[in-house]
């Protein structure tokens, strides 16, 4: 379950609606979940309940994405979709990675190229200008910002300042939805934590992480040290 509370479409805000009736129809998405790829939509259930902060997350929907006026972008939506995968994937959001598959199926993005996001750079279905956005993604993502000039001017021979921008836009705006899936427990990332202790195995007095190694290399265990005390 989401972490924070959900609105019903009754409470829903008038800048809201529009996006319940697009991904719901006629029904209340709190008490009839789902949506048309399988998602429970909570994504949007959640966010109405500050409908300011709402506008703003799904501000570049309006302007670029799923609900956009094709005239505004002229970003290839390929290379959006790609970069946005990327995002997801290397975020570890399955929510944003999963949703971003169909929308680059969509948008005329090749199987054996959707498939091979998680090892682009050992896959050789891409051409230079998908490595450089691809790579690119990876700067933003997993190194921080830290973009070499080397990386950048590869980008930039292939796309505009323009798309650069709104290709950036997009990753981080991603970046954003996948950490806020994850922390508040949305959509497919409402999930436990995997990164647990697991018990030793049998019961009785701890184990040590390494067991007899452990001991060989440390020297006496601390109940030889006890005895000869």
């Amino acid at each position: 379950m989401p972490r924070l509370k959900q609105i019903a479409k009754s409470e829903a805000g008038e800048n809201v609606q529009k996006y319940y009736q697009a991904l719901f129809g006629e029904r209340d998405p709190v008490a009839e979940p789902g949506t048309a790829t399988g998602t429970p939509g909570n994504w949007w259930t959640v966010f109405a309940t500050v409908p300011y902060v709402f506008d703003h997350a799904t501000s570049h929907f309006g302007m670029f994405g799923m609900f956009a006026d094709k005239s505004i972008s002229k970003l290839d939506p390929a290379i959006r979709e790609l970069a946005i995968m990327r995002a997801g994937y290397t975020q570890a959001s399955q929510f944003v990675y999963s949703q971003h598959c169909k929308a680059a199926r969509r948008n005329g993005v090749a199987e054996e190229k959707i498939q091979a996001v998680p090892e682009w750079q050992v896959a050789d279905v891409y051409d230079a200008r998908e490595r450089a956005v691809l790579a690119w993604a990876d700067a933003l993502i997993l190194q921080g910002g830290r973009a070499s000039d080397a990386l950048f001017e590869a980008l930039h021979t292939h796309l505009s300042d323009e798309d650069i921008l709104e290709l950036t836009y997009h990753i981080m705006g991603y970046n954003l939805h996948a950490v806020c899936c994850k922390a508040l427990r949305l959509e497919f990332d409402d999930v436990p934590e995997r990164i647990v202790e697991v018990p030793a195995p049998g019961e009785g007095e701890p184990v040590d992480w390494a067991g007899s190694a452990w001991t060989e290399a440390e020297g006496p265990t601390r109940k030889d040290r006890e005895q000869n005390d």
